[in-house]
């Protein structure tokens, strides 16, 4: 009898994961129907609400052990949904559909950038470094739409400021083409919180949450923006050589300073 309780358990932790998915999906399409009626701020809110949602569903999987295949492909599909449909509706509902066809374009390449950066992760996902997402992440895209329109939910009147809207075209068009990009962005997955830290490390958060508080329109917008351009600007800073050796060539394998080379007088005894 406790055997068939306990497998009964398990069933249910395998859907305690899939159940913030639904939610991740709730918060989209409600997003997507705020968004249709002019409801602005509720669409942008929902957005970030649906990111949260996703930041803890796979960390429920890993700390239950119960992330299946299943699961990765279902919060894929979610992805989709609230990260790409949900934004690019809300930017298109908020001033991009004054702007004609430059308008459904930009938002459908947001929809299209976003697909296509959630596949290639899927791909790579076994084999790429932990500690960096390739190209910009589909959900901090979709939070740098949302916290832009949030922290300005008035819809701009394309006669009297068309430039906010333009702003946003640029905006969108940005981080769609980053999302396919060779940026390399933190995951701050190697963040290790078991570990015993110095109490002075809850400083940290307390003053992220207190600037929050405060203003949490701006200081969420900036918050994403920051994010975004801190896998820009690295690009154009000086490379260590030994940078540049460690990514051509990886751990494990030889560089061509260390490589052994062939017919020498100790073989293939040289160490790196």
């Amino acid at each position: 009898m406790n055997n068939a309780r306990t497998r009964r358990l398990r069933r249910g932790m395998y859907l305690l994961p899939s159940l913030f998915t639904v939610g991740n999906i709730f918060c989209g399409y409600v997003s997507i129907v705020r968004a249709t009626v002019g409801e602005f701020e509720m669409a942008a809110l929902l957005i970030l609400v649906a990111a949260l949602l996703d930041a803890v569903d796979g960390r429920v999987a890993r700390f239950t052990g119960t992330a299946s295949e299943f699961g990765r492909q279902f919060d894929s599909i979610a992805d989709v949904v609230s990260f790409g449909v949900a934004p690019a509706m809300l930017a298109f509902c908020w001033s991009l559909s004054t702007l004609g066809r430059a308008g459904w374009g930009v938002s459908f390449l947001f929809v299209m950038c976003g697909a296509m950066r959630l596949a290639r992760f899927n791909i790579q996902v076994s084999h790429q470094d932990r500690r960096f997402f390739v190209g910009l992440p589909i959900p901090a895209a979709a939070c740098t739409v949302a916290t832009t329109i949030y922290a300005h939910p008035l819809s701009p009147n394309a006669a009297n400021d068309p430039f906010l809207g333009m702003m946003l075209l640029l905006l969108v068009a940005l981080v769609s083409l980053l999302m396919v990009s060779r940026v390399r962005y933190r995951s701050f997955k190697d963040l290790d919180l078991k570990s015993r830290r110095s109490y002075k490390y809850l400083l940290i958060p307390a003053a992220l949450l207190t600037m929050i508080a405060l203003n949490p329109q701006v200081m969420l917008m900036v918050s994403a923006f920051a994010y975004v351009l801190s896998g820009i600007f690295p690009r154009f800073t000086p490379t260590r050589p030994e940078t540049v050796l460690d990514e051509l060539h990886p751990a494990g394998t030889s560089t061509p300073a260390t490589r052994p080379r062939s017919g020498g007088p100790h073989g293939g005894d040289h160490a790196r």
